[in-house]
């Protein structure tokens, strides 16, 4: 990879003077459980005893996959531009949560098969018309990995240039699923057959089909030949090695990175190999019903907020979780403390 990141741990020489004002609080010591967690991840990550979440941006991804020709999706590839251009006209899932939490969404078209060069409400930064087949040969050359990295950092940048303290990730690519689930099981050490799930609906021979064709794919790739870049690149999605890049632009500026479910923690284990400092300034937001993404979760060993039995994508988990982020914000800034509110510590 040409470009390289300077992800650092936060610095912790602030973390007893956080923890002193959160256990101070007038509530029982860790009575507010993940939220005493939460605010002290977040005022680290800012480096403050009084935390904001500034101008929320949520970038959403699309990209075709060069493997939906094999049938390892029940839904076809023109799904993804059709459902671009809803989004285009707020009748998505990922508009509704936006709206709700006063979320700006960013439509991204990175490499989806399809000329979306009509909606002036998408960012045309499109790289192909999809990716290819890596059942046969990489999925990206190697420039045009980089030109994902690069697009990912651009889209984080500007979110930051208006003011965004705090990001948010989502993805639409029909067939996503299996490169995740293969990035799972090389980057987590997980047996291929606990990493693949239904994806969009997908019946029990669906299921075995597509472990077919992934199985096949990985006995081609012969992972001990490669790295990790070549790992991410042979096998991912532009949407997915885009939001690697937002991802890591994001660490590196010390802005928070909301997580969606089992396609962005896959991007987010990716890009945890490269730099495993990027999980600090990780929340996430839910726990999918996608098989295996449990799993995943405890590779990252990461907490999610919540367990909606969730597994639309397009970032609507993470974003569903946003309150919970905030409450955790509010719990440090407006809560009273024992003293000035003269009430005796009862812990």
């Amino acid at each position: 990879m040409k470009r390289r990141f300077n992800i650092q741990s936060p610095c912790l020489d602030i973390k007893q003077d956080i923890q002193y004002k959160i256990d101070n609080l007038n509530k029982p010591k860790g009575s507010l459980g993940m939220l005493e967690d939460l605010a002290l991840q977040i005022c680290l990550i800012q480096q403050t005893l009084s935390p904001e979440l500034l101008h929320p941006c949520h970038i959403l991804f699309g990209g075709d996959h060069g493997v939906e020709r094999e049938g390892v999706s029940v839904s076809p590839r023109n799904v993804t531009w059709q459902q671009m251009i809803n989004f285009t006209k707020g009748g998505g899932g990922v508009n509704m949560f936006c709206h709700q939490h006063g979320f700006e969404l960013k439509i991204v078209d990175i490499g989806v098969d399809h000329n979306l060069s009509d909606y002036p409400k998408i960012i045309n930064r499109k790289i192909a018309n999809g990716t290819k087949n890596f059942l046969y040969e990489p999925a990206m050359t190697e420039e045009q990995f980089r030109n994902a990295i690069d697009i990912g950092v651009a889209m984080t940048d500007e979110c930051i240039t208006e003011g965004c303290n705090v990001i948010c990730i989502g993805e639409m690519g029909i067939a996503n699923t299996s490169p995740s689930s293969i990035w799972m099981s090389i980057f987590g050490g997980i047996p291929l057959k606990e990493c693949i799930g239904a994806g969009a609906g997908l019946s029990d021979e669906g299921i075995k089909h597509k472990y077919d064709i992934l199985k096949k794919s990985i006995e081609k790739f012969n992972t001990s030949n490669h790295d990790i870049i070549d790992t991410i690149r042979y096998f991912g999605g532009f949407e997915m090695v885009g939001a690697i890049g937002s991802m890591l632009r994001a660490a590196e500026k010390h802005v928070l990175i909301l997580v969606d479910g089992f396609i962005m923690s896959a991007c987010i284990l990716a890009a945890s190999k490269l730099y495993p400092e990027i999980l600090k300034y990780a929340i996430f937001g839910h726990c999918g019903d996608e098989s295996g993404h449990r799993k995943m979760l405890n590779i990252l060993n990461a907490k999610p907020l919540l367990s909606l039995g969730l597994r639309l994508g397009e970032g609507t988990g993470a974003l569903c979780a946003y309150p919970i982020i905030q409450s955790a914000v509010n719990m440090t800034n407006e809560m009273n403390n024992f003293n000035n509110a003269h009430i005796t510590k009862y812990f």
